[in-house]
């Protein structure tokens, strides 16, 4: 009897040893599986963003080439080709053994950035800029948005510029500009908010004269406003949702310096804000007119429309791009990568001014 009792303890055991044995060896395997999964993962990341690297490059390419053979940007020209899904699988190890489908694509597209307005135009040296308010204020209308809106990023935008002092007047009649003018009164930090004119109206510009349109910009506050670099940066300013931000996205853009619109890559509901005796229906006739025979230059567009452009400022029109955005995606296997990069192109060249990854 206690040898049997011995040997139903020694079964036991084996069987508890057993179990053990296969639990850790199986957690071995687990963690092995899981280290070997963050390598491969980390793998195709690197050969993503490798990928990626070599499509920017390739669309910088495509811009210098394009800017050297012709002065005039439109949407017929090589650059505003979209690239369509391409295997990659003949260039890129993904890992795979020869006898299997291999799922390596590259796709993207080079879109005109001076195709959208730019909403860094609403303000120029701190003061928001009247003509540029009521552009804005024009294509939110044509958008179907509230256009009183356009009043609380112009305001927005003019505190993130620098502000200049308008000085006694010279001895030939212009007026002297000082330096940028630095905060005096760390009250109205509190007092002005996010430039929204909390204070009721009492900021006011450097020269006391207060903004362009009569709205406070908060120039005396000692917040330091960070600039616009994108469009969802417009979250920050009351009123806006998402769902605007998603309606603005094909029409309004951010870039670094003041810029012109293109005629011969814009939409129908830029143009018309941008011509103030423009309609909706009038800029539709001059779209359709330019995607036949896109414009030379401002004389060429005047000629076709004379009622229309008697008096538009050559400044506002342009019919070259020195900003383009890039957009590329990567698929590699399970893994997925889309990046966007802002393009200055110039006479020396291209340059990448930043890269977003989506």
């Amino acid at each position: 009897m206690k040898h049997q009792k011995q040997s139903g303890v020694a079964v036991v055991t084996a069987l508890l040893l057993t179990t053990l044995a296969i639990t850790i060896v199986a957690s071995l395997f687990w963690q092995q599986q899981v280290q070997v999964r963050s390598i491969e993962n980390q793998r195709f990341q690197m050969q993503k963003k490798w990928v990626l690297r070599g499509a920017l490059d390739w669309a910088g390419l495509i811009l210098r080439e394009d800017r050297r053979i012709s002065k005039v940007d439109h949407l017929g020209e090589p650059w505003a080709v979209s690239l369509g899904d391409t295997r990659l699988d003949q260039y890129v190890e993904n890992g795979r053994t020869e006898v299997e489908d291999s799922d390596a694509t590259l796709s993207g597209q080079i879109s005109d950035a001076q195709a959208k307005y730019n909403l860094n135009n609403l303000a120029v040296n701190g003061r928001v800029d009247p003509r540029e308010l009521a552009v804005f204020a024009k294509l939110l209308s044509n958008l179907r948005l509230d256009s009183s809106l356009a009043q609380q990023v112009a305001v927005q935008v003019a505190l993130t510029q620098e502000r200049v002092v308008v000085g006694p007047s010279k001895p030939d009649g212009t007026e002297g500009v000082e330096n940028p003018v630095q905060p005096k009164n760390p009250g109205d930090a509190a007092n002005g908010g996010a430039g929204a004119g909390a204070n009721g109206g009492a900021n006011t510009t450097p020269d006391g004269s207060g903004s362009a349109v009569g709205v406070p910009t908060g120039s005396n506050s000692t917040v330091q406003f960070l600039k616009f670099s994108q469009i969802e940066d417009l979250l920050s300013v009351p009123g806006f949702t998402s769902a605007t931000i998603m309606r603005l996205r094909n029409f309004v853009t951010v870039l670094p310096d003041w810029t012109a619109i293109n005629v011969n890559t814009t939409t129908a509901e830029v143009l018309s804000a941008r011509l103030p005796q423009v309609s909706m229906t009038d800029a539709a006739l001059m779209i359709a007119t330019r995607d036949r025979a896109h414009f030379l230059n401002l004389e060429n567009f005047k000629l076709n429309f004379p009622d229309k452009l008697k008096d538009v400022d050559p400044k506002h029109l342009d019919f070259s791009s020195s900003y383009f955005v890039v957009n590329g995606r990567v698929k590699l296997n399970r893994s997925l990568l889309e990046v966007d990069a802002l393009f200055k192109r110039d006479d020396k060249g291209t340059q990448v001014l930043w890269v977003k990854e989506n």
